[in-house]
């Protein structure tokens, strides 16, 4: 089975789709392939990169300073590197995504 997130040597990696503008911050399952993050900063001047790190930050209950945007810097689709307890970031991910696509 297909999933957007993978552990890595120092915590996991997950890919999400970003929507700027919206009306309010969310983070939320997506597809198989990422999560889905809608955030309320424009695609101005790294403001919506920024938003997403702490959105991302609050959701796995991590620091801002171990969340890091690791490819799609100017692109929707993004990946993020998040340091931690692997086993504990997973299981919030598969929580998360399991919530959304359980039956």
């Amino acid at each position: 089975m297909t999933r957007p997130w993978q552990a890595t040597a120092d915590g996991i990696r997950i890919a999400v789709r970003v929507t700027p503008r919206a009306s309010k911050n969310a983070f939320l399952a997506g597809t198989s392939e990422h999560f889905a993050a809608r955030l309320a900063a424009p695609p101005v001047e790294g403001a919506a990169n920024a938003a997403l790190t702490e959105l991302v930050a609050k959701t796995f209950g991590v620091a801002k300073r171990d969340v890091k945007l690791i490819a799609g810097e100017t692109a929707r689709l993004k990946r993020l590197n998040i340091t931690g307890d692997a086993s504990v970031l997973a299981g919030i991910a598969a929580k998360l995504y399991g919530a959304a696509h359980d039956g």
